[in-house]
C-alpha cells in the first residue's frame, strides 16, 4: 500500500493552541506510517514547539527583496511559492490551520490533485480579520474538500456565511498526564505554600479576558492577604505593540502588597503542578475556538469558572455539575460572588474538580485519533 505524503501548513509554531494540535495531528499521521511535512512561513526563531521526530519542517522560501518590499501586493508571489513546495514534496493531502494560512493553501492548490483541508481555530467572528481576508474566506473555503470544526456552532457559521457543507466535527483531544517541557516553572517557587491560588493561562490577554480579573482579584485579595493571581503564558514585552504584562499591572489598583500577590511568570511549561497547585482555575475569555487550556485544567481535576462565551467552554462545562459558566455579560460582583463561594467551600470545590476529570474520557486521544486519521484516509482513497 502507497504511503500517505500529508503536509500541514500555518503561519509559525510560537506558543498557542492551533500550533500544539497541528503538531500532535502530525504525531499521529507519523506514527500511522505516513510522511509528513509542516510548513511555516516564519522560521525557527518563532517556535515555541519542538517538530516530532520524524516529521519534516520547512520554512516557506523568502521572496526576493524587491517583493519583500511590496507587502501585502506580494502576497501572490507567497502563493505560487507554496505551490512550488507542496508539488515538490508531491504531498497527497494539505491541511490549512487557521484562517490566513488556508486561504493562501487553497489559492495555492487551485488545479491541483491533492486533497485540502481547512481547519478554523476560533470562531470566526469573534476575531474578523480584514475585510479582503474575510472575501477571500468566502471565495476559497469552498473549495476544500474537508473542513475540521471544533464545536458545531463553528460548522455552522461557516455553512452559513462561507458555504461549507463538508464537515466533520473534531474537538481538541485531551494529554493526561501532561508532559512537561521547557521552561520548567515551579509554583511553589513564587508564593507561599499555603496561599490559596487563582490561576489562567493564555497567551493574548485581550481575548482571555485578563483585564476582567484585575478588579476582582483587588476585591478579592483584599478579603483574604493570602490569595495569589497567577496569569500563565504572557510573554515579557510587547505583543502586537501593547506590553500585556505592564497594562495588567496598570489595572490593578496601585497597591503594593495586591501588585506583589499578581503573578506574571511568563511562558510556562510545567503546567500540570501549576493545575495541582490552583484552587480555581478562571477562564473569562471573550471568545474561544475550543479552549485547550480550560480542557488541560479539567482533566488536572481542578475546579474550573468560565465565561459563556459563544463557542467552546459551554462544550466542556455542565453549569453546577462539572464546573460553573457565568454570562459573557457577568459583572465584577458576579465573578467576585462565584470565585468567593467556592473559595469558602473547598468541599464544592472537590466535588466540582473530581467530575471535571471526566473529560479524560469525553476527549480521549485515541478516540480522536482515530477519526482524525480516518477522515484523512477516507479522502485520500475517494
Amino acid at each position: 500500500m502507497a504511503v500517505i505524503r500529508v503536509a500541514f501548513t500555518i503561519d509559525s509554531l510560537k506558543l498557542g493552541g492551533a500550533e500544539r494540535v497541528l503538531l500532535q495531528w502530525a504525531r499521529w499521521c507519523r506514527d500511522e506510517g505516513w510522511q509528513v511535512l509542516v510548513i511555516t512561513r516564519q522560521g525557527s526563531e518563532k517556535d515555541a514547539y519542538q517538530v516530532p521526530e520524524g516529521v519534516k519542517r520547512l520554512v516557506e522560501p523568502t521572496l526576493v527583496p524587491p517583493l519583500e518590499r511590496l507587502g501585502w501586493f506580494a502576497f501572490p508571489f507567497r502563493v505560487m511559492a507554496l505551490r512550488h513546495l507542496l508539488r515538490c514534496h508531491r504531498s497527497d493531502l494539505c491541511v490549512g490551520v487557521t484562517t490566513l494560512p488556508a486561504v493562501k493553501l487553497l489559492l495555492a492548490t487551485a488545479g491541483m490533485s491533492l486533497r485540502t483541508v481547512v481547519s478554523e481555530r476560533n470562531y470566526p467572528p469573534a476575531k474578523p480579520p480584514s475585510l479582503l481576508w474575510r472575501w477571500l474566506r468566502r471565495f476559497t473555503y469552498p473549495w476544500a474538500d474537508l473542513h475540521l470544526v471544533q464545536t458545531r456552532q463553528i460548522g455552522t457559521w461557516l455553512r452559513l456565511h462561507c458555504g461549507v457543507s463538508r464537515q466533520q466535527l473534531l474537538p481538541n483531544s485531551v494529554t493526561w498526564p501532561l508532559p512537561d517541557r521547557e521552561p520548567l516553572l515551579d509554583p511553589d517557587d513564587w508564593l507561599p505554600l499555603q496561599s490559596p491560588l487563582l490561576l489562567s493561562a493564555g497567551t493574548k490577554a485581550n481575548q482571555k479576558g485578563f483585564d476582567l480579573l484585575m478588579p476582582v482579584f483587588a476585591e478579592l485579595g483584599r478579603r483574604d492577604s493570602s490569595l495569589h493571581l497567577a496569569l500563565l503564558g504572557l510573554a515579557p514585552g510587547r505583543y502586537r505593540g501593547l506590553d500585556q504584562q505592564a497594562w495588567l499591572r496598570q489595572l490593578l489598583d496601585n497597591e503594593p502588597d495586591l501588585q506583589e500577590r499578581l503573578l506574571l511568570p511568563g511562558v510556562s511549561g510545567s503546567m500540570a503542578s501549576w493545575y495541582k497547585r490552583a484552587n480555581i482555575f478562571l477562564l473569562p475569555s471573550r471568545y474561544e475556538g475550543f479552549p485547550n487550556v480550560l480542557l488541560e485544567a479539567m482533566a488536572a481535576g481542578c475546579a474550573c469558572i468560565a465565561s459563556d462565551c459563544l463557542t467552546g467552554p459551554a462544550d466542556l462545562i455542565r453549569h453546577g455539575e462539572n464546573g460553573l459558566l457565568l454570562s459573557p455579560q457577568a459583572t465584577t460582583t458576579d465573578w467576585v460572588e462565584a470565585i468567593a463561594g467556592l473559595l469558602e467551600d473547598p468541599k464544592r470545590c472537590l466535588q466540582l474538580g473530581e467530575k471535571a476529570m471526566e473529560v479524560r474520557e469525553r476527549y480521549d486521544a485515541v478516540r480522536l485519533r482515530r477519526d482524525f486519521l480516518e477522515a484523512l484516509r477516507t479522502l485520500h482513497h475517494g
